[in-house]
Order: C-alpha cells, then sequence, then structure tokens
C-alpha cells in the first residue's frame, strides 16, 4: 500500500513544481538595455519600464510588451519631387528614428515598426517635397547636404511627435535628375562653370598685365637711375682724370718724365710675339728714349 502512494505522492510534487515554477514566470519578466516594456492590465498600459533587470507583476492579470529604443535605419524607396521650376528630381532617402515615448508609440501604432515606417516614409516624404518645392533646381543642387538634411528632419519631426517617434536624422544619400533631361542639365552646369573660369581668367590676365606694366615702370626707374649715376662717376672719373693729369704736366720735369713712362710702356706693348726687331725713326720719341736723349 505504501509503494503505490509513493509514485503518487513524487507525481503531486511534480505537478506543484511545475504549477510553481510557470506562476513564477507570470509573475516575472526581464527588462534588457535599450529597451522599454510596458505592463497592460486587462489591455490598458498601467507602467512604463526601462530600468534593465528583473521584474514582477501581477500573473494572469497583468501582461507585457517589449518596445525597443534603439535607433533604427530605414531605407525609403526613391521618389519623385518637383521643384520650383517646376522641374522633376529623384530623391533617395534613409531615415535614422527611434521610440522617445512609448505610450505614445503603442496608442498610435500599437508598437508596430511596419506601421512606424510607414509613417515615417509618409512624413519624410511629405517634408522632402515641400523643401524641394520652395526652390528653383540649381538652389536644391547647392542646398545639398547639411542644409537640406535638417530642414527636412525638422519638418518631418514637427508631424512624428504625436506618435512617441523622434527621427534622428533624415538624409538624401541621392539626389538625382531624371534620364530625360539629365543631360541638358549638365551641358548647362558645364557651360556655367566654363563662364566663371573664362571670368577668373580674364581677372587674372588683367592682373597680370597690371603688375608686368608696374614692373616695367619700376625696371625703367631703376635704369634710369642707374644710368645717371653712372654718369655722374664717368663725369667725376674724367675730372679726376684731368686733374691727375694737369698735374703730371704742371711742371718740365713732370712731362719729361711722363712722356718717358709712357713711351716705355708703349715699346713694352710692341714687344709682344716671336718678332722682337723694332725700326724706329731716329727723330721719334721712342729713338730719344733708348738713346736717352730727352732734349
Amino acid at each position: 500500500m505504501e509503494k503505490k502512494k509513493r509514485p503518487a505522492l513524487a507525481v503531486i510534487i511534480g505537478v506543484l513544481l511545475i504549477a510553481i515554477i510557470w506562476l513564477l514566470g507570470s509573475a516575472t519578466y526581464v527588462v534588457h538595455q535599450n529597451e522599454f516594456v510596458a505592463v497592460r492590465r486587462f489591455g490598458r498600459i498601467v507602467s512604463i519600464v526601462d530600468e534593465p533587470g528583473l521584474h514582477f507583476k501581477t500573473p494572469f492579470i497583468e501582461d507585457t510588451q517589449s518596445i525597443s529604443c534603439k535607433i533604427v535605419l530605414y531605407d525609403i524607396p526613391a521618389s519623385d519631387v518637383i521643384t520650383k521650376d517646376k522641374k522633376s528630381m529623384i530623391t533617395d532617402t534613409y531615415v535614422l528614428w527611434k521610440v522617445t515615448d512609448p505610450i505614445k508609440y503603442v496608442q498610435t501604432l500599437n508598437a508596430l515598426s511596419a506601421r512606424a515606417d510607414e509613417r515615417i516614409e509618409a512624413s519624410v516624404y511629405n517634408a522632402t517635397k515641400n523643401a524641394i518645392s520652395s526652390m528653383t533646381q540649381d538652389e536644391v543642387i547647392e542646398a545639398r547636404g547639411e542644409y537640406l538634411t535638417n530642414l527636412i528632419t525638422d519638418e518631418a519631426n514637427d508631424d512624428m511627435q504625436g506618435y512617441g517617434i523622434v527621427i534622428v536624422q533624415a538624409q538624401i544619400k541621392a539626389l538625382d535628375l531624371p534620364d530625360d533631361n539629365k543631360n541638358a542639365v549638365y551641358e548647362r552646369m558645364i557651360s556655367e562653370r566654363n563662364n566663371i573660369a573664362a571670368s577668373y581668367t580674364a581677372q587674372g590676365d588683367a592682373e597680370a598685365q597690371k603688375i608686368h606694366n608696374e614692373t616695367d615702370k619700376q625696371v625703367a626707374i631703376i635704369k634710369a637711375q642707374a644710368e645717371k649715376s653712372a654718369a655722374v662717376l664717368e663725369a667725376e672719373g674724367e675730372a679726376a682724370y684731368m686733374e691727375t693729369l694737369s698735374k703730371a704736366y704742371d711742371t718740365e720735369d713732370k712731362a719729361a718724365f711722363y712722356s718717358y713712362i709712357r713711351g716705355l710702356d708703349t715699346l713694352k706693348s710692341s714687344l709682344r710675339g716671336k718678332e722682337k726687331t723694332i725700326i724706329l725713326d731716329k727723330d721719334s720719341e721712342l729713338a730719344r728714349i733708348l738713346y736717352g736723349n730727352f732734349n
């Protein structure tokens, strides 16, 4: 009899253990990093828990719903927009978004990321269309980058406030032209750039000519000053030479000595090369020097 009671008791204990484990599982939940947990009671949200760790709830009455608060990347399909000057452009945009108000997110979108993507796509497209339609095509091309990104992001966020979502960034990753007018736009842009380059070249040539003219003027001034200085020095040299020459002839003895020295210099100059023979007239100055006749 006791042997029959033992298996029944083991079964009861096992069932009780399973019930306790199941009850504990129903009464606890875990919150992870970068996550909200909405605690519902009969379907109504009673609390939002964002502190990581193990938490307790009332079993059978309360249930939980996990909501990620990480930044999510959503790639929006390319779409056509019209500029202020009625020209078509193709935008390809991606969005970074995250949940900041889980209650609004659950109430409006039931915490479904697919529904959030649809709502974000509509908001970003409208913001992009409004921004680009307020500019000409040239203005759009010049504004692409940080300015256009901030413009679209701010307007899209105004629309998404009621959904508990913040758009961190709505970035146009590609801004292109339709194939039918792409070549015409490129040719116009090339022509404009060529005109700008020609203008810069003309300004550079004018500035270069101005510098060239100024340099020529400075060279002419310096050259004239140098020629003037040279003429002054030459005149001073001539005056010094004449003064020296006059001093050399101011007496008869000095004049004779000077003539003697000049004659020797002349003779020395003539005795060059292999031929050393000199034929002189007996009445020449050199003959008088050689014969020592200075009178």
